[in-house]
Parts: C-alpha cells; sequence; structure tokens
C-alpha cells in the first residue's frame, strides 16, 4: 500500500513538472509572442503601403514615375518614342545648327604651305611630305582637341557680355614620323602644344609654340606605338639637345608656321565634324 502512494505520489511530481517545463518553452516555440524580425516586418510594411495607397488596384503609383514625357505624343510610324522634349530637343538644334554655319570660317578645308598632301579619315588627319628622300608623316585627330575654358565669368562680369565670345581653336596632339629609305626604322616624335607657349605678348621673344613631348625609333609602318621600344621623355633632357632635335624638324619643314597652319586646319576640320554632328544629333532626334 505505501508502495503504491509513493508511485502515485511521484507520478503526480513528474507530471507536474512536464507542466511547468512546457509552459517555459512556450514563449520560445510560439510564433505569436516571438519579438517581431525582419522576415515578418516587412510583409506588415508593404501591407501598409498596399493599404494607404488602396493597393495595387488603385492604379497608384510615386509620382517620380508618372512623368507624361513616359507616353509618346507624337508618331510618325517609325515606332520610336517621341516627346514634347524631343520636339523642344529638335528645335534647339535647328537654332544651334543655323549659328554654327553662320560663323563657319571655312567651307572647305584650308591648304598647307610646303607641298603637304592631305588624307581624312573621319577625325583623323594624315599630312605627308617627301623631302631629298626622306618621307614625313603627321597624323592628328581632332578628338578632344579644344582646350577647356577656365575663364569665370564672374570676374569678367558685364563686360564679357559686350565682348566677342573667345575663338575656339583646336590645339591637337600630333605625331611626326620621319623615315629614311634605307632604314628599318622611323623616327617618331610626339608632339602637343603647351598652353604656356600659345600666345606671346608685345616685346617677348617668340619661341616654339608646339613642343616635343617623347621621342623613339619605331618600326616602319606600324601605326601603334610600341612600348618595348626605348622611348626618350624630353621633361629631363639636355636643352641642347632638344634643340637640335626641334632644328631637325624645322629643315624638314616642321616649324612654327606649320604648327600655324596645322592648328587652322584642325580647326577647320573640328567645326566641320561638330556641325556634322549637330545635323545627325537632330536627325536622330527628330527621326528624319
Amino acid at each position: 500500500m505505501l508502495k503504491s502512494v509513493v508511485r502515485a505520489v511521484g507520478a503526480a511530481v513528474r507530471v507536474s513538472s512536464v507542466t511547468t517545463s512546457t509552459a517555459r518553452a512556450l514563449p520560445l516555440s510560439c510564433p505569436t509572442l516571438c519579438a517581431p524580425s525582419s522576415a515578418t516586418t516587412r510583409p506588415f510594411t508593404r501591407s501598409l503601403w498596399m493599404l494607404n495607397n488602396n493597393g495595387a488596384s488603385s492604379g497608384y503609383r510615386p509620382k517620380l514615375f508618372s512623368s507624361k514625357a513616359l507616353h509618346p505624343s507624337i508618331s510618325c510610324g517609325c515606332g520610336g518614342l517621341h516627346t514634347e522634349g524631343d520636339k523642344a530637343f529638335g528645335d534647339f538644334l535647328s537654332d544651334e545648327l543655323k549659328e554654327e554655319r553662320k560663323i563657319q570660317k571655312n567651307k572647305s578645308l584650308p591648304k598647307m604651305s610646303g607641298g603637304w598632301e592631305l588624307e581624312m579619315n573621319g577625325t583623323e588627319a594624315k599630312l605627308t611630305r617627301s623631302v631629298a628622300g626622306e618621307k614625313v608623316t603627321v597624323t592628328f585627330n581632332v578628338n578632344n582637341s579644344i582646350p577647356p575654358n577656365f575663364e569665370e565669368e564672374a570676374d569678367q562680369g558685364q563686360q564679357k557680355a559686350a565682348e566677342e565670345e573667345p575663338e575656339i581653336v583646336s590645339t591637337p596632339n600630333f605625331v611626326i614620323e620621319v623615315t629614311k629609305q634605307a632604314a628599318k626604322h622611323s623616327l617618331v616624335f610626339d608632339c602637343h602644344f603647351p598652353e604656356d607657349e600659345m600666345s606671346h605678348g608685345e616685346g617677348e621673344e617668340e619661341s616654339d609654340i608646339f613642343a616635343i613631348r617623347e621621342v623613339s625609333f619605331q618600326p616602319e609602318g606600324d601605326t601603334e606605338w610600341k612600348e618595348t621600344c626605348y622611348t626618350l621623355n624630353t621633361d629631363s633632357l639636355d636643352w641642347a639637345l632638344y634643340d637640335h632635335l626641334m632644328d631637325f624638324l624645322a629643315d624638314r619643314g616642321v616649324d612654327n608656321t606649320f604648327a600655324d597652319e596645322l592648328m587652322e586646319l584642325s580647326t577647320a576640320v573640328e567645326h566641320q565634324e561638330y556641325i556634322k554632328f549637330l545635323e545627325d544629333l537632330q536627325g536622330f532626334v527628330k527621326c528624319n
């Protein structure tokens, strides 16, 4: 009898212990009592947005995405997008083209003196001249050849409005290649127009308006500059050697006169290409 009572009491204690353990574990296993996680807050937030804006069925969209420019306003049958902005853009380009054609100085490209032959390939120009069995070739590209204008309008005030716009001059980098008949390599000069040498005041001694940046021997006929060939940088070059290199070019027709004419030619080419770009852009926008 006593053993039965003991077993009954032990069973009751175990049941009570299990019940207590289960009650303590419940908050950890029940989702309704868990702390909100990111996985539970995102759908809830999205639901608030849907309720606040009457859901997707209301057709609501933020104003950022409801621009009228997304809807075609003009149709020409090409299947492309045409907007009021495109029309305004096309009108602006028409006015811009009129102004650029009005100020265009050279309808045809100016000629170089000294017997240079010109060959054009898009924005790239090649000048060739033969001198006593030597062939001198000068190549340049008008892309990115207009120096930036950093003048501040605030400093000039109202005077700038009365004055004419500064003349735009193209000053491209150019490469000179001198080839001899019996030589396997060409002597190549990488040249540019330094900004501080572009103009001289009255009484100042005239100096070279172009400068040699690098000199190298390159395989004849190669269009790419080989980095495996030794290249002489003139930044730390002896001035006597530099002067002889400049005299070497001058004897072959590449001097200040040539550099002036090259800038005039490059400016004309750049302006022609700019006008052509505006024409192509206008046709693309208007879909002509």
